[in-house]
C-alpha cells in the first residue's frame, strides 16, 4: 500500500509553516498559498466553500479568482503530499461538496489547547511541566503574517488570550511549589506587557511577598492601581484591594506554606540536634511512606527521596540498616509497571547487596527485603522475583507478622503475570490481603485487596462482586484520605460502561473523564499510553478500526501500529510491523495486547503469529481481554480464539 500520506505537522504559532514526518519545512511559495492554508487551518478540519476563499484572499476578487484558488490548492497538495501517485486522491487537503477542507491531526495551536486543557486541576509540577511544553510552542503571535486579515482576527485573539492564561497558570503552580523567585521575572515582565491583567499584577505582588519583598509587593500593586485607574478609567477589582490589605499586615494566609514550614523547620531542627543519624534515616522513610498515598507530587517526591535514604543507609557502613530503610517502604503498590525502572532497579540492586551482609536470625528483615524485590521486580521474566516473593510469603507466615505478609503478598501479586489466564489466583490474593487487613487495621492494604478483586472479578466477567469491591474501596478511601483510588475507581466505572454495551460516545466520554486525573496521579507507568489505548477498545468493541489520527501510545505502541496502520490503509506495512511484534511483557495488560496482536494477524492472514497468540490466549479462553487491568477491555478472549481458530 503507498505510504504517501505521511505525517504532515503544521504551525500557526508564529509565521504559519508545514513540515513533514522528517520535520523538513515544506515549501509553500507564495503569500496566497499561505493564506489558503492558514485560511484553512483557521477553519479547523471542516469544508471551506470557494467563495468564502475568494471573499477572504481580495479585496476586490480579480475575474480569475476561482481558478486562481483552485491553483493554490493543486500547488499545496503537491507540497504536503509530494509522494501522492498520479490520479490518486487527497487525504490531506480533500474537495469536499462546495469546497475544501485541510484534515490535519497535528497542528501546534491544537496542541497548545490540550497541553492547557490537561494541566489544569493536575499537580503543580505536572502543572508546570505541561505549562511549560505549551508555551515553548510558540514561535512568535499567533498568524504572524495574517494580522490584519479579519478571518484570522478572532482565531489570534483566542490563542493569544489563551497564551497569557497559560502564563498565569504557570506562575501560580510555582507559587504553589514554593519557587516563588523564579516565577518573579516572567511576571514581571508579563504585567508589564498587558497591565489592564489584574491576575497579572496580583500573582507578581504575591510572589514578591512570598520572597521576602513586602516593600516590593505594595509597590507593584499601587503602580497597578495607578495604570488601572490612568489608562482604564476604573479601581483596581477586590482580590487586588484584598491583596494590598493583606500585604499590609502581613496576614498568614498570604503565605500558608511559609507558615507551616516555620513550624516544621523548629520541629526538624530540634530533632537534628537530638536524634542520631541512623534514626533519623528510618524516621524519614516513615515519613516518605506517609507521603507516597497522597499521591501526585507527594508521590514522585517520595520515590526520589527514597533512593537518597538507600544510599544514605548504604555509604554508613551497616548493612542491617540498609535493610530496615529498603524494607520499610511498604507502600502498597496495584500497577504493574514501575514508574520510574531506573530508581527501582538501584532499589533492587541495593537490596540484593544487602541481603547476604545480614547478620543470622534476621528473618522479618530479611523477608522485607525479599518482598522488595518481588515488588519492585515486575514484569520479571529471569524468575528472581517470584522466588523472592514467595520466600517471603513463606516466612511471613511462619512469624506470624500479619503486616509483613500483607506486603508480602503484595509482591506475591505482582509476580501472578507468568501466562495469561491468572485471574483466579490474583482473586485469592486480593481476597486474604482484605481479611488479614480488616482484622489488623492495615487500612493501605485493606483497599489494596479490593482493588485486586475489582481487576480479578472483572476479568472473569463477574461485575457484580467488582462492584461491590470498587464501592469499598471507594469508602475506604474517602475516610482515611486515599486520593489514589479515585484514579482506580473511576476507571472501572469507564470499563463497566464498556463492558456493558454503553453506546461508544457515552463510553468515550467516560474515559475522558478518567483520563483527566491521570495528569496529577504521579503514576506514569500507569499513565503512559492509557488513554489512547482506552480509546482503542471502546472503538474495537463497537466494530470500528483503530484510531488513524497521531496518539501517545506510550508503552502499547508496538501492538497497536499495526492496526493504526490497517486503518490508514497500509496494509504491507502493517504486516511488517506485526513481524516486529514482541510476546507482550507479563503484566496486567498481556491479554489484552495478545487480543490486538491477534485482531491485526487475522487481518493480515499472518499465520505464525495467529498461532503464537492462540497458545498464548488459550488459558484465558473463561475471561474479559483486559479488564483484569480494571481499566478497560477488548471483549471475550473466546471470541477471539473462534476467529483465530476458524
Amino acid at each position: 500500500m503507498s505510504s504517501y500520506n505521511r505525517g504532515v505537522r503544521f504551525g500557526v504559532l508564529g509565521p504559519v509553516a508545514a513540515w513533514d514526518d522528517a520535520e523538513n519545512a515544506v515549501g509553500l511559495r507564495g503569500p496566497r498559498h499561505r493564506a489558503v492554508l492558514a485560511r484553512l487551518l483557521v477553519a479547523r478540519r471542516r469544508v471551506v466553500p470557494v467563495g468564502v476563499l475568494v471573499d477572504d484572499l481580495w479585496d476586490d476578487p480579480p475575474p480569475d479568482a476561482v481558478g486562481a484558488v483552485r491553483t493554490f490548492v493543486a500547488a499545496l497538495r503537491r507540497a504536503l503530499e509530494p509522494d501522492r501517485p498520479p490520479r490518486a486522491p487527497a487525504r490531506l487537503l480533500v474537495t469536499e461538496g462546495p469546497g475544501y477542507a485541510l484534515r490535519a491531526d497535528e497542528v501546534d495551536a491544537w496542541r497548545l489547547e490540550r497541553l492547557v486543557g490537561a494541566a489544569a486541576g493536575t499537580a503543580p509540577g505536572e502543572r508546570v511541566a505541561s505549562l511549560d511544553r505549551a508555551l515553548g510552542l510558540w514561535r512568535g503571535p499567533a498568524y504572524a503574517d495574517f494580522a490584519d486579515e479579519d478571518w484570522a482576527r478572532g482565531e489570534r485573539s483566542r490563542l493569544t488570550e489563551l497564551r497569557l492564561h497559560a502564563v498565569e497558570l504557570r506562575a501560580g503552580a510555582l507559587l504553589e511549589l514554593g519557587r516563588a523567585a523564579e516565577a518573579v521575572p516572567d511576571l514581571d515582565a508579563h504585567a508589564a506587557a498587558h497591565p489592564w491583567r489584574e491576575d497579572a499584577w496580583r500573582l507578581l505582588a504575591l510572589a514578591l511577598y512570598r520572597t521576602g519583598r513586602q516593600g516590593d509587593a505594595l509597590a507593584v500593586l499601587r503602580r497597578a492601581k495607578g495604570l488601572l485607574v490612568e489608562q482604564l478609567g476604573i479601581d483596581p477589582g477586590p482580590g487586588l484591594r484584598a491583596l494590598e490589605e493583606d500585604v499590609l499586615r502581613q496576614a498568614d494566609r498570604l503565605d500558608p506554606a511559609g507558615a507551616a514550614e516555620r513550624v516544621w523547620a523548629q520541629a526538624a531542627a530540634a530533632y537534628e540536634r537530638t536524634a542520631p543519624a541512623r534514626a533519623r534515616l528510618e524516621s524519614t522513610v516513615g515519613l516518605l511512606r506517609d507521603l507516597a498515598v497522597t499521591g501526585g507530587d507527594g508521590l514522585l517526591a517520595a520515590r526520589r527521596h527514597r533512593v537518597e535514604a538507600v544510599h544514605a543507609a548504604e555509604e554508613l557502613g551497616d548493612p542491617e540498616l540498609t535493610a530496615r530503610v529498603i524494607g520499610l517502604y511498604d507502600v502498597p503498590a496495584i500497577w504493574t509497571r514501575v514508574d520510574d525502572p531506573g530508581q527501582a532497579a538501584q532499589v533492587v540492586a541495593a537490596a540484593e547487596r544487602a541481603l547476604p551482609a545480614l547478620p543470622a536470625g534476621r528473618d522479618a528483615t530479611r523477608a522485607r527485603l525479599l518482598a522488595t524485590i518481588g515488588l519492585e521486580r515486575r514484569g520479571d521474566r529471569a524468575g528472581r522475583g517470584a522466588r523472592a516473593a514467595r520466600e517471603a510469603v513463606a516466612t511471613a507466615r511462619r512469624l506470624d507478622d500479619p503486616a509483613l505478609l500483607a506486603f508480602a503478598l503484595n509482591a506475591l501479586f505482582m509476580q501472578t503475570f507468568e501466562r495469561a489466564g491468572l485471574a483466579p489466583e490474583r482473586d485469592r490474593i486480593g481476597a486474604e490481603l482484605v481479611g488479614l487487613a480488616a482484622r489488623h487495621g492495615l487500612v493501605t492494604y485493606e483497599v489494596l485487596g479490593h482493588l485486586i478483586r475489582v481487576q480479578a472479578r472483572g476479568a472473569l466477567g463477574d461485575f457484580a462482586a467488582a462492584d461491590r469491591h470498587a464501592a469499598a474501596a471507594d469508602r475506604l478511601a474517602e475516610r482515611h484520605a486515599r486520593p489514589l483510588v479515585e484514579v482506580f475507581t473511576r476507571w472501572y466505572a469507564a470499563l463497566r460502561l464498556a463492558a456493558g454495551g454503553a453506546p461508544e460516545a457515552a463510553t468515550a466520554a467516560a474515559y475522558r473523564d478518567a483520563a483527566a486525573l491521570l495528569p496529577g496521579a504521579g503514576m506514569p507507568g500507569l499513565a503512559a499510553g492509557l488513554p489512547a489505548l482506552a480509546q482503542l477498545s471502546t472503538r474495537l468493541l463497537h466494530g470500528r478500526p483503530a484510531q488513524a489520527e497521531p496518539a501517545e501510545w506510550g508503552p502499547y505502541e508496538p501492538w497497536a501500529r499495526p492496526l493504526v496502520l490497517l486503518a490508514r490503509g497500509r496494509d504491507g506495512e502493517a504486516a511488517a510491523a506485526l513481524r516486529r511484534v514482541p510476546d507482550p511483557p507479563p503484566d496486567l495488560m498481556q491479554e489484552a495486547m495478545w487480543c490486538l496482536t491477534a485482531r491485526a494477524a487475522i487481518a493480515v492472514d499472518d499465520r505464525p503469529t495467529m498461532e503464537r497468540a492462540r497458545g498464548a490466549l488459550v488459558p484465558a479462553a473463561g475471561e474479559l481481554a483486559g479488564a483484569g487491568s480494571g481499566l478497560l477491555t477488548l471483549g471475550p478472549v473466546s471470541r477471539y480464539l473462534d476467529e483465530l481458530t476458524h
